[in-house]
């Protein structure tokens, strides 16, 4: 059995970096919910994600994540000239079930 996360504050934030080879990372923490979901809807259209051919997105700080906001990350992963390659890691089984019902398990890589 893994061991718990820590509780993470609750209030959402969202991080981007990225590096040279085009790979980006995507850092979530807190209740990923409908209020920043316009916010998210935003950043995963814009420089640097959009052009970035690979995403790594960092979910140990996500205490939840709306079905919506896992839909967001799905079709902006996927709608795109060349789907980026996304891996997911470090969300908990309640996060994990979120992106699963919302299909990210079959276009993603999801690593606890």
């Amino acid at each position: 059995m893994a061991a718990e996360h820590t509780n993470p504050p609750a209030e959402p934030a969202i991080f981007v970096s990225v590096d040279d080879s085009h790979r980006a990372e995507l850092v979530l923490t807190g209740e990923i919910g409908a209020a920043p979901l316009r916010e998210l809807e935003e950043i995963l259209g814009a420089p640097p994600l959009a052009e970035a051919a690979e995403w790594v997105v960092d979910m140990n700080g996500v205490t939840h994540l709306d079905l919506a906001c896992a839909y967001a990350l799905l079709r902006a992963a996927t709608l795109r000239a060349k789907p980026a390659e996304l891996t997911i890691r470090g969300a908990r089984r309640a996060v994990r079930r979120t992106l699963r019902h919302a299909g990210l398990d079959t276009v993603a890589t999801i690593e606890e």
